[in-house]
């Protein structure tokens, strides 16, 4: 409990001084960067009304951080049900993975800019490309850490398991999956933390109603209080999401 109230404090500590040198930075070397105190008060319908809709781009924050999510969700679940199971094929086959693995080299450093475009090719509008390009660039995680646990099977389970003469079937819900879940929970949490990085991208390049959207709609309008809003926003949330899929993954560890 001790422990808990030291790093709350700490925590409390840590964001003051970062608003101390956000309010010395926007005061004295960048006349264009609102204070914190400007901020709030240019900010504060969108935070106190958070689920108010005024217009198409004129809502509360808990409403664009509410379509933000709701296009992460499906971008990343889409990503998973691909990256899953491509994961657990390349895992079992070390000449799949030898075949596929210069490919993912390939693809997976390549930037949501560059995909995005690519999705709109494909699609044709703005929503089905936006899930493209999460999925596609959120998976890899996905990929890699399941591959990996696939490969850190202890042989003595695989060796139980030919004995017992299970089926295929048997195998994979009794041996593989269990195994591998937890390797695959931490590529879910770091699929979907890259997620919500690429959410801000394609909302931006789109212009579709989101935070990204937002933020790049106030930029153009030169109202650089809510572009701060939206980059809190992002943080706030982005962090909320990383502890979930933390818990989860620390309570699969457990069990």
């Amino acid at each position: 409990m001790v422990a808990a109230i030291k790093n709350f404090l700490l925590s409390l500590v840590g964001i003051a001084l970062v608003i101390g040198v956000w309010a010395a930075v926007s005061t004295w070397f960048s006349a264009d960067l609102p204070s914190p105190i400007k901020t709030w008060k240019e900010s504060e319908l969108y935070v106190l009304q958070p689920w108010e809709k005024r217009g198409e781009m004129d809502q509360g924050i808990g409403l664009m951080a509410m379509y933000s999510l709701i296009r992460v969700a499906k971008g990343f679940l889409l990503g998973i049900l691909f990256g899953a199971p491509l994961g657990l094929l390349l895992g079992a086959s070390q000449l799949l993975s030898k075949m596929f693995d210069p490919v993912i080299q390939v693809l997976r450093p390549i930037s949501p800019l560059a995909w995005l475009p690519l999705g709109l090719i494909l699609f044709r509008q703005s929503e089905p490309a936006a899930l493209f390009t999460i999925a596609v660039c959120s998976m890899w995680p996905t990929v890699i850490n399941t591959m990996h646990g696939v490969r850190s099977i202890p042989q003595d389970y695989v060796n139980v398991a030919k004995v017992l003469r299970l089926s295929p079937w048997k195998r994979f819900t009794k041996v593989l999956l269990p195994s591998t879940l937890p390797y695959m929970f931490t590529g879910f949490r770091l699929s979907l933390g890259i997620a919500w990085l690429v959410i801000v991208a394609s909302e931006m390049l789109t212009g579709t109603p989101g935070v990204g959207g937002f933020l790049w709609q106030e930029y153009n309008s030169l109202v650089y209080s809510h572009i701060l809003l939206c980059i809190l926003t992002i943080g706030v949330v982005g962090f909320t999401l990383d502890r979930l899929m933390g818990l989860i993954e620390a309570k699969l560890r457990i069990a």
